[in-house]
C-alpha cells in the first residue's frame, strides 16, 4: 500500500478519465482540443484508504476568432431595419502580433456628437454675440 493520494482529472461528463496521476503534479492542460463553449473540469481524488473527494470547475473555452458586434445586445427588443457591425478576429499563432484586423471599429458615440454640437452652438452664439457688442 502507497502513501500518496491519485487524482483522476475528467473533462466535460467523460467516462473515461483525461488523466490519472499521483499527487502532487503539475497539470497543463491543452484546450485546443476543445471546442469553444462552456466546459467542466471533474477532479476525483482518492487518499490511500480508499476515500473519495470531488471537485467541479467550469470554464468557459474561447481559442476561435472572437467575434464583436455592433448594433445589437443580448435580449434587445427591436423593429425595423438594424444596421450592424459584426467583426471577427483570430489570435493568430500567439508568437506575432497581427495588427491589421485585431481591433474592432467602433461608430461615433451618441454622446460626443452631443458635445460637438453643444460646442459648436456655443462658439455660433459667442462670435454673433461679438459681433452685436462691436457694432
Amino acid at each position: 500500500m502507497h502513501n500518496q493520494s491519485k487524482v483522476l482529472i475528467f473533462i466535460d461528463d467523460e467516462k473515461t478519465p483525461y488523466g490519472e496521476f499521483t499527487v502532487p503534479i503539475n497539470f497543463e492542460l491543452d484546450t485546443w482540443k476543445l471546442v469553444d463553449g462552456d466546459h467542466s473540469l471533474k477532479i476525483v481524488s482518492k487518499d490511500p484508504l480508499g476515500k473519495e473527494g470531488i471537485r467541479k470547475i467550469p470554464f468557459t473555452v474561447r481559442n476561435g476568432p472572437a467575434i464583436a458586434i455592433e448594433g445589437i445586445t443580448e435580449n434587445e427588443i427591436v423593429d425595423g431595419v438594424i444596421p450592424l457591425m459584426i467583426n471577427a478576429y483570430g489570435k493568430g499563432d500567439q508568437k506575432k502580433f497581427l495588427i491589421q484586423g485585431s481591433e474592432t471599429p467602433h461608430s461615433i458615440p451618441a454622446w460626443l456628437w452631443a458635445i460637438i454640437i453643444g460646442f459648436a452652438g456655443w462658439a455660433i452664439y459667442y462670435v454673433v454675440i461679438s459681433m452685436n457688442v462691436s457694432l
